[in-house]
């Protein structure tokens, strides 16, 4: 701990060049891509995924860039959505791809800074604007920076409209096959055809949960003092104890669960007494409950997610146990996780166009609410350019203002079953 800098400010990043890669092969004549009614839902928001590696055994980092350049190039032949445009549809009032080769932006940057000494604790004042930094312009953007060490870290900052996790991680995963000339695994689907059905029908449940908002609603939303911005590796065997202690009855839970509902039930005690509730919230990926069950849509590029909500009171949460409290996890999402709930929630997106759609509880004017995201699928060993693989892999959001607590958890790069969970938090938790 006595290398890590004490002074933030100390930590300096240095852009030495910014350079902006477009495909190959484009499409002969620009065209749009209409964003999918799930799409809306996701927002405009930019969600970085962030590696961390040791120092090439070439330790020429000019050659690595070129390289990386080079199959960036390649593989937007084939994700060409990632080097368009965002644009606001003056007829329809929504956002919409121009696919026009713009480019996709690639920042160089260095620091005097040995990787040893970086705070990968408090994430606040270590990669805001040094190691990640965001440009409007560009849906896609990845910051290349070297520390003093030799070490580099890759930062990949997507807008949310091109799609979700598993997007963002085809991409990833397909660069680095490029990069390493191996055959392409996944063949993308920009087809966005998620869209309502004929006569949209959908349960009064969904209005309760869900908002259609403007950007303007969304950046004056109230911070519910959710401000910090944490990095935590947990042990397999912790992980590994608490799903024995959430699973009973013969009925074993998932990892997620078990996870869950040790959190929802420490949160408790971090929420201010005029609080009789709170919440917890799920991300859920619908491609396998729309591809019923025969991955029909394991490579369809674009945003799939619902978000499943569970409510429980203080006292509730208190009595309980980890595995009652698995319980209601575990039925919190089943009701999300089928292919019936996201039907219904293309329809309802569908009866409440134009604009954007939220979860209610995103903009933070319900009970303390704590979301929590699996990446388990999500690359992190693989992300390997030809140079090594990652020493860390996470996921980080340069959000300026978020209404509800966030973890996002994935397996570390130890590959020994241990995670690497990122968080915004309030102070006491």
């Amino acid at each position: 701990m006595s290398d890590i800098l004490k002074n933030p400010e100390n930590f300096v990043v240095k852009v030495s060049r910014k350079s902006v890669v477009k495909a190959l092969n484009p499409p002969q004549e620009p065209f749009s891509i209409t964003l999918s009614n799930l799409d809306l839902l996701s927002g405009r928001f930019p969600v970085t995924y962030l590696y961390f590696y040791r120092k090439p055994e070439s330790d020429n980092l000019k050659a690595f860039v070129d390289a990386l350049k080079s199959s960036l190039a390649q593989i937007l032949d084939h994700y060409y959505p990632f080097a368009g445009q965002i644009v606001q549809n003056p007829k329809t009032s929504e956002p919409e791809i121009i696919c026009d080769n713009n480019g996709a932006l690639i920042i160089e940057a260095h620091t005097d800074t040995p990787l040893k000494s970086v705070d990968f604790y408090d994430l606040n004042e270590t990669l805001q604007d040094k190691v990640v930094s965001v440009e409007p312009d560009f849906p896609t953007q990845i910051q290349v920076t070297e520390y003093s060490c030799g070490g580099m870290s890759i930062a990949f900052t997507f807008d949310h409209a091109l799609g979700d996790a598993s997007s963002f991680g085809k991409f990833i995963a397909s660069w680095c096959e490029m990069a390493q000339k191996k055959p392409l695994s996944c063949i993308p689907d920009h087809t966005r055809h998620l869209r309502a059905r004929s006569s949209p029908n959908y349960q009064p449940s969904l209005d309760q949960n869900f908002v259609r908002c403007t950007m303007e609603e969304i950046q004056i939303m109230p911070m519910n003092h959710i401000s910090l911005k944490r990095l935590y590796h947990i042990k397999a065997s912790s992980i590994n104890m608490l799903q024995k202690l959430a699973s009973g009855n013969g009925v074993k839970k998932t990892k997620i669960e078990a996870f869950s509902a040790y959190v929802w039930k420490i949160m408790i005690g971090s929420i201010d007494q005029r609080h009789e509730k709170c919440k917890m919230g799920w991300l859920v990926d619908g491609r396998e409950r729309m591809g019923r069950g025969e991955n029909l849509m394991s490579n369809y590029i674009g945003n799939v997610l619902s978000v499943a909500f569970g409510e429980a009171s203080i006292e509730e949460l208190k009595k309980g146990s980890i595995s009652d409290i698995a319980n209601t996890v575990h039925e919190s999402i089943s009701k999300v996780n089928n292919e019936d709930h996201f039907l219904e929630l293309i329809d309802w997106i569908e009866c409440h166009r134009p604009g954007l759609m939220l979860a209610k509880a995103v903009l933070g004017e319900q009970v303390p609410t704590l979301v929590v995201s699996s990446g388990q699928r999500f690359p992190v060993t693989e992300v390997d350019f030809g140079f090594g693989r990652p020493l860390l892999g996470t996921v980080y959001t340069s959000i300026p203002r978020v209404g509800v607590g966030y973890m996002n958890q994935r397996l570390s790069a130890k590959g020994d079953g241990s995670w690497t969970v990122s968080a915004i938090l309030w102070p006491e938790l």
